[in-house]
């Protein structure tokens, strides 16, 4: 692993010493808890790796649970007004996350044990998960070409939602210039019944209670309050945005290797002109798999709905499953920045608007679109807004606490005993060794990378949501 120079430059932000090859200037952030764990891994590499390409808007941005990735870091943020990259999108297109309030309080005695587990038995009936999860059979009221064109819109059509849930979602729910003859016959064959389905990995649902309010006045805006329960939903585009990113990386750079070698500093940042055809080509796919995402968020939210108002119908009591807000982390999309149009591609990265801004969904025009950020499967979630600050970084924070260690690592590190103990009586759906690279000290401390953008002021915590019930994905 190649050492990589750095020098501290303002509070918890660091700038990567200039080499002969990089181009723009790279900046990552961290706090001193935070720095030792920067350099245990490939990310500063991968870093200034991506700093070495043309056409870039300077710097290119690491976030505060920057980790290994493929291509740039996750964690990683770039724009460019000339080239679009599917390894600075990633694997998993539009991987974000979406929160539900359920309009029920806490209550012991409904959010036992014993309730959870019945809560959790209840989703999995009804939300495959796992690394090949599918719906047995198709929907046939749902068009997979209409998913790829119209998202979460054409979900709420067929009556899996309401018009309400779009409002309270990034883009409605639906990006416009997606073409799904730009997306592999295998991406698509993959995709065929997975809408509506979790993954596996570290996407997560979870069922959370609010424990603190930071801001009261964002709080009530957003519809939180203290002792609220919660539904967070975390996953992407599945088999067809993974699929989608391996196809076009092999393409950009096949078609640019040896004509612009300087758009292929490696090939998992393989880049390509955004007006040529295979650039057209890669964005009316990526467009396609973000709607796709979107959907399979709405599909889960309709899931769960009807799951865990079942579950409170049976206690006597009644729930309303409303949408806060819904957020991708894993997207290249078109924005304005210093005066120009640029392509902000965000990896493991969260847009996080500040107050007034134009492209604030109406509902949260005075205080910014909320942004979430999950802890681990046994730590805390926050969600946070973004500050006028936040333009250093191109309206972004960071998407989550960020591995602090390898899946292989974790899985050789803790013992059955040491992975109940971090869950602290966490309900959890899976066996110990199914999911022990998921335990919570494989990740960084969440309060820490929080910390970190909150004394710089890019950002600002709203409200912190405990876990009270996991289901993984094996």
């Amino acid at each position: 692993m190649a050492e990589v120079a750095f020098e501290r430059i303002d509070v918890n932000t660091y700038r990567i010493k200039r080499t002969p090859q990089m181009r723009v200037d790279a900046l990552f952030f961290a706090n001193t808890k935070l720095l030792p764990q920067v350099t245990r891994d490939r990310s500063l590499e991968q870093l200034r790796q991506t700093a070495e390409l043309p056409h870039l808007l300077s710097p290119v941005l690491g976030m505060p649970d920057m980790h290994e990735g493929y291509g740039i870091p996750v964690g990683g943020v770039m724009a460019s007004e000339k080239i679009v990259s599917a390894g600075c999108v990633g694997m998993d297109i539009n991987c974000g996350v979406r929160l539900l309030r359920t309009g029920v309080e806490y209550d012991e005695r409904l959010f036992d044990e014993r309730g959870l587990k019945e809560i959790v038995r209840l989703v999995e009936e009804t939300i495959p998960v796992g690394l090949g999860g599918e719906y047995k059979r198709e929907h046939p009221e749902l068009v997979l070409e209409r998913v790829i064109v119209d998202g979460a819109q054409h979900l709420v059509e067929q009556g899996y939602g309401s018009k309400d849930d779009l409002v309270h979602c990034e883009e409605q729910g639906r990006i416009a210039g997606a073409d799904p003859d730009k997306l592999s016959d295998r991406s698509r064959k993959r995709a065929r019944r997975q809408v509506g389905s979790l993954g596996s990995g570290n996407h997560f649902l979870e069922l959370q209670r609010i424990t603190e309010i930071y801001d009261e006045p964002i709080a009530k805006i957003l519809g939180l309050h203290k002792d609220l329960v919660c539904f967070m939903i975390h996953s992407g585009s599945r088999a067809l945005g993974h699929q989608t990113c391996l196809d076009y990386t092999g393409t950009f750079q096949r078609a640019n290797q040896q004509r612009q070698p300087e758009l292929v500093p490696v090939r998992n940042l393989a880049s390509a002109l955004v007006d040529s055809q295979v650039g057209k080509d890669y964005l009316a796919a990526m467009y396609g798999a973000i709607n796709f995402a979107f959907a399979n968020r709405q599909m889960m939210t309709h899931q769960f709905r009807r799951a865990f108002g079942e579950y409170m119908k049976k206690r006597g009591a009644k729930a309303q499953v409303e949408v806060v807000y819904d957020v991708a982390h894993n997207s290249a999309k078109w924005e304005t920045h210093r005066g120009s149009r640029v392509l902000v591609h965000r990896k493991g990265a969260t847009r996080a608007l500040p107050p007034e801004h134009p492209d604030n969904p109406p509902a949260y025009r005075k205080v910014g679109h909320p942004a979430f950020v999950p802890g681990s499967m046994g730590t805390p979630s926050f969600v946070v807004v973004g500050t006028e600050k936040a333009e250093e970084t191109y309206f972004s924070v960071n998407h989550g606490a960020g591995r602090a260690m390898s899946r292989r690592e974790a899985k050789r590190t803790f013992s059955k005993e040491d992975f109940e103990r971090q869950m602290k009586g966490v309900v959890f759906n899976m066996p110990y060794r199914a999911i022990a690279d998921e335990a919570p000290l494989a990740y960084k401390d969440i309060n820490e990378v929080i910390a970190t953008l909150e004394e710089i002021g890019i950002a600002k915590r709203v409200a912190k949501l405990v876990p009270l019930a996991v289901i993984k994905g094996n």
